[in-house]
């Protein structure tokens, strides 16, 4: 534990965020035992209401947003944690819509200290059991939780989901979770567990994925096998399962054909619990209408006649279905990419799959442990032959970009949530 003792009572959200990132020895420390501890001395019991536990290296933050849009729309009040956030940490915890309050993560926060005992927890930890009790007091029809990193020794792993969703599986967090897919795919299997079923929004996961659920006795649901998004040329889709047929869905609202699979998989998902938490069609379609996410291909008009683009992508896989998205919806001007990525990425990997789509790029320093200057990302960018220019922090490059831009083009601004985040707030965009 860190010497310091929490903040007093009268603490602020800052100064217990702060004690929270000394109390641990290491910024990441995967694995379920002092959590475990932890929340039992809190007094926690799992709820009785429904869990819904996502995970995947990419697509997970999506698949949150449908799932709490389609439960919204069908009247059921929702709890859902996620992370990172973008702006404000509030983000992670939403409860029916809102950002909980400071008044109930402070309480939390007191509760989780209180409850320590000879144990320390890293700060995602904290925040995950923060989580957990600040859901248990506002009792929602249905529980959302977001797995961090992996699944299997990731905190959110501490409660036994009713349905697990995959989202997708590849190459990220490479030093924790393995160094190829199926040791990837193994660790995100973990959080299936006996006899409930296991969805996966891939048609071809990785075999550890099916191994995994075997030998615990899930029962995995496939894109491709066992349910299905087929669009069509009217602009709308289909969802076909074993279980039934809905025909002539809305696109979803979220931008992107990758999120015609996440659709589908949200409503196999929601089809599984569909005994205790009904939906009908109506509210499907609503979610998927209404569903919204920041920092994920988001384009804001700038008054000046160009677009800004504004997506969290910073791994492989999310780099070309950034580069997807970038040809679906063509400006007629050039793009200028403003990137900002942290230092333990496959940088020259993401910058070479993008190459093709830019005209001109600025690099962005980052901030935090895992940052980069920006002169450190023009090094990286250069040993994968792309041709950077230092701009500065986010926000300085932001005003390259602008006095740069004219009528037609459009800026993106990619590579990290440490980029996506300052870049909201510089633009004056409230979640």
């Amino acid at each position: 534990m860190s010497p310091l003792g929490p903040p007093s009572a009268a603490g602020t959200l800052e100064a217990w965020l702060d004690w929270q990132q000394s109390l641990h020895p290491t910024a990441i420390e995967l694995g379920l035992e002092r959590v475990a501890r932890v929340l039992g001395r809190t007094g926690w019991r799992r709820p009785a209401r429904p869990v819904i536990t996502v995970g995947g290296t990419n697509g997970k933050g999506s698949c949150v947003a449908l799932l709490e849009a389609m439960l919204r729309a069908g009247g059921y009040r929702v709890g859902s944690f996620t992370s990172p956030h973008l702006l404000d940490y509030r983000e992670r915890i939403r409860l029916d819509g809102r950002l909980v309050s400071e008044g109930s993560l402070l309480a939390a926060f007191g509760r989780i200290a209180a409850a320590l005992g000879p144990d320390s927890l890293t700060f995602f930890e904290f925040n995950t059991l923060a989580a957990l009790l600040v859901l248990e007091t506002f009792d929602p029809d249905v529980l959302v939780l977001e797995v961090g990193m992996g699944g299997r020794l990731d905190a959110v792993n501490v409660v036994d989901a009713d349905v697990a969703l995959i989202a997708s599986i590849g190459l990220d967090h490479t030093e924790w979770l393995g160094a190829d897919v199926e040791s990837i795919g193994r660790e995100k299997a973990g959080i299936f567990r006996r006899g409930q079923p296991a969805v996966c929004a891939m048609a071809a996961p990785p075999a550890s994925v099916a191994a995994a659920a075997a030998e615990v006795g899930a029962r995995l649901l496939l894109r491709g096998r066992d349910f299905e998004a087929t669009e069509r040329s009217d602009g709308r889709w289909d969802y076909s399962s074993a279980r039934q047929r809905r025909t002539a869905l809305p696109r979803p609202a979220l931008p992107g054909r990758v999120q015609f699979g996440n659709a589908a998989a949200v409503i196999a998902t929601l089809d599984e619990l569909s005994s205790r938490l009904p939906l009908r069609r109506e509210a499907i379609e609503r979610g998927l209408t209404t569903v919204s996410l920041p920092g994920r291909f988001q384009r804001l008009a700038d008054p000046r006649g160009f677009e800004w683009v504004l997506d969290v992508a910073h791994n492989v896989d999310a780099a070309r279905v950034l580069a997807e998205n970038l040809r679906e919806y063509p400006v007629p001007g050039r793009t200028i990419a403003v990137c900002g990525m942290l230092g333990d990425k496959d940088i020259g990997a993401v910058l070479r799959v993008l190459a093709g789509d830019i005209s001109q790029w600025l690099a962005a320093s980052t901030s935090g442990p895992r940052g980069l200057t920006d002169a450190e990302l023009v090094a990286r960018g250069a040993a994968a032959d792309v041709v950077l220019t230092a701009a500065g922090s986010v926000t300085e490059a932001l005003a390259r970009a602008a006095a740069t831009a004219r009528e037609g083009d459009r800026v993106l601004v990619f590579g990290s949530f440490h980029t996506v985040g300052p870049a909201l707030s510089a633009l004056g965009n409230d979640l």
